[in-house]
């Protein structure tokens, strides 16, 4: 075995974190939790771009660390969440939550720097397992089993996958692909499970919400982002991405249109939006992959916002269900600024930091003339102001009063929230920080004035549309049915017509069992007399018997 050893992953030293955090007091527990995240953004920086440790094991080409451009947006955006997410928590009692956050958090940012197949699968799971803590340690064991479920099935086919790419090509190396295997193919579906791809996206808002306040806003910020990344790495301009991210976009849009509970609602959208990334990977051109790219960073940042400002709100008042707030503004000012910041990110009102990233999509689309998906897209983005910009402030920040607020957000919440918020408006009003993360989007016109004037007609427009439709967009209690109604309710349902089904077949079959035993029983004695007395079998039953015993053994070859 050779090795060359490079600079530190910004990855082991949150996993490291992670692990001895549990095992120190109050005060230098806190500090770690602030600190590792700092440190690991820094090393995002100073880690040079190209692989950085090469190791030769069974033959095998290992690149634990390398650094490329898109390494740098991911890891860029994986560290500000992480950072900003410690802040936000850091008064979350518990320590399970804290150390499994940070596992987390530098699975991510192991899989942005990740230089072959091996690697990356190794974090992928350190990836599942910090995640399902993160659920588990709010006390929602039967919501992390299933979160643990899906993401093992995701594990098995991204393994399955890359191994029978080994078998077939004996390269571990991370390199553009396109789905012309069934081995490929199970890697695509397996990286396509963490995207929260249909038919298994339920898995996002069935979990999600079920974190603590701090909890979620990690959760909101890795896994699905980090899917991005693999996406872009091995399957861009894959033709079916095309059609799958615009069925999460539109699916997204839908849901959350329809759902009650905040948390839900922003876990819907949380899918729309990688949607969006997942279209952008299909085009697969320089532009359109620098632009998934931002908007993961963007959408990174302005979930993260959303899910502080949720999280603000369910420790403050207990509720998560818009029937159930009202008057937010007035009571929580805060945190209801940074609702409003975040929420118009998400819907790319002009100078922000989401009308940057979308400018660049739409940009890559129309430059690739797909116009089928920047027309559905667009119409997507437009829809989405309906939920987050209009719906979400007018029946949660406004109008009477329905929960009390029992406690404010601390200083270090309030700060973590001005922070994003400032960094979203700032992103937005000077893109130029972005264009140097990726060069390919200088030549879109993001801040031209027809551009932001065709933006701001399209969201007046869903104004419109809103106080048309409020009707049917007041938020009402109840429950929305899902894909996942197949496989978490569907069984409980059929489970006693099946009874009564198998009752009738059980009564068939035991008539069938005690005919078949008389008959058997009237030949064997008939056989047994024959053999006894040297009889000879007719030469049709001898041919029968070998044909039958033929068929059976080459029916049990074939299987």
């Amino acid at each position: 075995m050779t090795e060359t050893f490079g600079p530190l992953s910004p990855a082991l030293v949150l996993i490291a974190a992670g692990l001895i955090l549990p095992l120190l007091k109050e005060p230098l527990r806190n500090a770690l939790f602030l600190l590792a995240p700092a440190i690991a953004l820094a090393l995002v920086w100073m880690l040079p771009l190209g692989p950085g440790l090469v190791v030769d094991w069974l033959g095998l080409h290992l690149v634990p660390i390398a650094a490329d451009g898109f390494s740098r947006i991911f890891g860029t955006a994986f560290g500000i969440a992480a950072l900003a997410g410690a802040l936000y928590g850091v008064t979350q009692p518990s320590a399970t939550e804290k150390a499994a956050a940070l596992v987390y958090a530098g699975a991510a940012q192991g899989i942005a720097f990740s230089g072959d197949l091996l690697t990356l699968f190794v974090f992928w799971e350190i990836l599942a397992i910090g995640s399902t803590l993160v659920i588990w340690s709010n006390g929602n064991a039967r919501a992390g089993l299933r979160y643990a479920l899906i993401h093992v099935l995701g594990g098995v086919l991204l393994f399955a996958g890359i191994a029978a790419e080994i078998a077939g090509s004996g390269s571990l190396s991370l390199q553009a692909m396109r789905a012309d295997s069934v081995g490929r193919w199970l890697m695509l579906a397996g990286i396509l499970v963490n995207a929260g791809a249909l038919p298994l996206s339920a898995w996002v808002a069935d979990t999600y919400p079920k974190a603590s306040w701090s909890g979620a806003v990690f959760l909101s910020a890795f896994t699905t982002k980090a899917a991005v990344l693999v996406l872009i790495r091995l399957f861009p301009g894959e033709p079916a991405l095309l059609w799958i991210g615009l069925a999460m976009a539109v699916y997204g849009l839908v849901y959350a249109l329809l759902e009650n509970d905040i948390r839900k609602l922003l876990s819907y959208s949380i899918v729309g939006q990688v949607g969006f990334m997942v279209v952008a990977v299909g085009i697969g051109s320089p532009l359109a992959l620098a632009a998934a790219a931002l908007h993961a960073l963007a959408h990174i940042l302005y979930k993260s916002l959303l899910m502080m400002a949720a999280g603000s709100i369910l420790r403050a008042t207990g509720e998560m269900r818009l029937t159930g707030l009202g008057g937010l503004a007035r009571a929580m000012p805060e945190t209801a600024a940074a609702m409003l910041v975040g929420g118009l990110s998400l819907a790319a009102m002009p100078l922000t930091a989401g009308f940057v990233s979308k400018s660049a999509i739409m940009a890559a689309l129309a430059a690739d003339q797909a116009g089928f998906y920047w027309f559905a897209l667009t119409a997507v983005s437009a829809g989405s102001f309906l939920y987050i910009g209009l719906k979400l402030p007018f029946f949660a920040l406004f109008g009477p009063e329905r929960a009390r607020v029992e406690i404010q957000p601390t200083r270090s919440m309030r700060a973590a929230m001005g922070a994003l918020c400032l960094l979203l408006v700032a992103s937005g009003c000077f893109p130029g920080w972005l264009e140097t993360l990726a060069p390919e989007i200088a030549g879109v016109p993001i801040l031209a004035a027809d551009h932001i004037l065709f933006q701001l007609q399209m969201l007046v427009g869903a104004s419109c549309i809103f106080a048309f439709l409020l009707p049917l967009l007041r938020p009402s209690l109840g429950f929305t049915l899902d894909v996942d109604w197949l496989w978490r309710e569907l069984p409980h349902r059929a489970a006693p017509r099946w009874r009564r089904v198998r009752g009738l077949f059980d009564k068939a079959g035991a008539d069938f069992r005690a005919e078949a035993r008389r008959s058997w029983g009237s030949f064997s004695q008939r056989s047994i007399l024959r053999l006894g007395a040297a009889g000879n079998w007719p030469t049709g039953k001898i041919a029968f018997w070998a044909t039958a015993l033929l068929a059976i053994y080459v029916l049990i070859a074939a299987l």
